[in-house]
């Protein structure tokens, strides 16, 4: 079966490495083939329809699995081939006229739906929506020795690190939530807050390995790759109460969740620092292995292709 990945591209040109390791998860099972559209808002994506049209042709896939609302729209525009779209979670989140769309495509357009939580589906209120979260690439993120990890990353050995696996100037990261309560947590013990954007994925579990706690504030999400990954690597957490992040990390020890309030994120963080060793995240998500992933969404293409 050969499926056409329909994604925006980053500032690279590439798609994100979320789409792209869930491309590398499918193959062997399917033959993915990934096309991305440039630039952002609705002219871009209005010019990619051309390119994506040509990409069909040479392509000849039998369905296509587009990326976030925006590029299951232009999918659905640009081919009568079935498409399944997985929102992502900030397309649901963004504004309300975007859901208003996804609905109305949904029931005139799509096949299928995928979300990555519950809540992002309760959400979105589409009845019929299949959730599945991304998977983890459970072979490159595994943990490693955090001397040699931070030894390897030049991390002092005079402060805990907290990583911050976003964009700071994303909004809906909440930055300057994680800003302050480092700073709150700081009065205690130094804490130093690093975050990690435009680091090359595979050096990402070194990081983990490294850090004492990642730190998550984000406002919203949809099922955050960072906290799985977190957890393969056996690394404390510290999150806002976002999409799947309850159910994921669930009782592990050394992972709390916070509310919005920076005393209360400051708090936990002392917890995560004071818990002093490494987590046993990686066995609680085993069923987020990758593959296992990869299973469930073949599954749903031949579903939609018969």
């Amino acid at each position: 079966m050969k499926i056409l990945f329909v994604s925006r591209a980053k500032k690279n040109g590439q798609a994100s490495p979320v789409v792209k390791s869930q491309a590398v998860s499918l193959n062997g099972l399917v033959n993915v083939s990934v096309f991305t559209i440039n630039g952002n808002g609705w002219k871009a994506y209005l010019k990619g329809i051309s390119g994506l049209r040509q990409a069909l042709r040479e392509n000849n896939a039998q369905l296509i699995h587009a990326h976030y609302a925006w590029m299951g729209m232009i999918a659905s525009l640009a081919t009568r081939k079935p498409v399944i779209v997985s929102l992502m979670g900030s397309d649901i989140e963004d504004f309300r006229i975007g859901r208003i769309l996804i609905r109305i495509f949904n029931k005139l357009l799509w096949k299928t739906v995928i979300v990555k939580s519950q809540r992002s589906k309760d959400r979105i209120r589409l009845k019929k929506a299949v959730v599945i979260p991304n998977g983890v690439n459970m072979e490159i993120f595994r943990p490693l020795p955090q001397e040699e990890a931070r030894k390897a990353l030049v991390f002092k050995n005079d402060r805990k690190y907290a990583l911050f696996m976003a964009n700071p100037s994303r909004p809906e990261k909440n930055y300057a939530l994680a800003e302050a309560s480092c700073r709150i947590a700081g009065r205690a013990q130094p804490v130093e807050l690093m975050a990690l954007h435009n680091v090359p994925h595979e050096k990402i579990p070194m990081y983990l390995s490294a850090a004492d706690v990642l730190l998550l504030t984000s406002h919203f999400e949809g099922s955050p790759n960072a906290v799985k990954e977190a957890m393969a690597c056996n690394c404390p957490i510290v999150s806002t109460d976002v999409g799947d992040v309850k159910e994921v990390i669930g009782d592990t020890e050394g992972c709390y969740i916070t509310s919005h309030d920076p005393e209360d994120v400051a708090d936990k963080l002392k917890l995560a620092l004071d818990f002093g060793k490494r987590t046993n995240g990686r066995e609680k998500i085993m069923h987020l292995d990758d593959k296992i992933i990869a299973e469930k969404i073949v599954t749903l293409y031949r579903e939609v292709v018969k």
